[in-house]
């Protein structure tokens, strides 16, 4: 029995099983900020400007059976609210900031050429690991 809850810790403790349970943490909170923010602040922006706060009530009949297009338009309208709100609140910061970092490192170089053996070498070398010659 001791041997089960050995394997068992095992597993847990692996980097991968760790490493999920924070992203799905992570995601759960996130997704809360994100649907508040559609929620509280753009969904109400919404409303004001066409004069429509909620469309659940819309509907039509026929032939005596209610459909109920309002919900769908709701779903639709708060899908594309967490769409924008997730590019222009993360993806695009992120990409502004991901093509930061790349234009910075792209501006350092880190090594340089050995003369002798054209090998690639660090800057702060002072002989070729590949042909042992002396650089400068």
């Amino acid at each position: 029995m001791n041997k089960v809850f050995e394997g068992f810790r095992d597993f847990v403790m692996r980097g991968n099983a760790v490493d999920l349970a924070v992203g799905v943490v992570i995601g759960v909170s996130f997704g809360a900020v994100i649907n508040s923010l559609v929620k509280g602040l753009l969904t109400p922006l919404i409303g004001a400007i066409a004069k429509v706060p909620d469309f659940s009530g819309l509907y039509f009949t026929l032939n005596g059976s209610k459909f109920l297009y309002g919900e769908f338009v709701n779903a639709i309208v708060a899908f594309l609210l967490v769409a924008f709100a997730i590019y222009f609140f993360v993806v695009l910061p992120m990409n502004v900031l991901t093509k930061k970092m790349k234009k910075k490192e792209l501006s350092s170089p880190t090594t340089k050429k050995c003369k002798e053996c054209l090998s690639e070498i660090p800057l702060e070398a002072k002989r070729c690991s590949y042909c042992t010659q002396i650089v400068q």
